[in-house]
């Protein structure tokens, strides 16, 4: 089975949809690390969401997309369920 596409539309999509429920991260230049790899290197923040991670961004948008009728239930030994 083929990965789904997603473009920028689909990102602002999420985003929209998320918004309101997670908090908006600073993303700042790793400068020694971008030197040594030769690249630019960016790192966000989301050690300061509420979850302490990036996890709940994917999770809520995805049950936001849900019809209504559906059921959510969650396992997780870490901070994810």
């Amino acid at each position: 089975m083929p990965a789904p596409t997603i473009d920028l539309a689909d990102v602002e999509a999420a985003a929209a949809r998320i918004g309101r429920q997670v908090l908006r991260t600073p993303v700042s230049v790793a400068a020694t690390l971008g030197g040594l790899l030769g690249a630019e290197v960016f790192l966000k923040g989301e050690h300061l969401q509420h979850t302490g991670a990036y996890k709940a961004r994917g999770a809520l948008n995805a049950v936001l997309q849900l019809d209504g009728t559906a059921s959510v239930l969650t396992h997780s030994s870490g901070n994810h369920g």
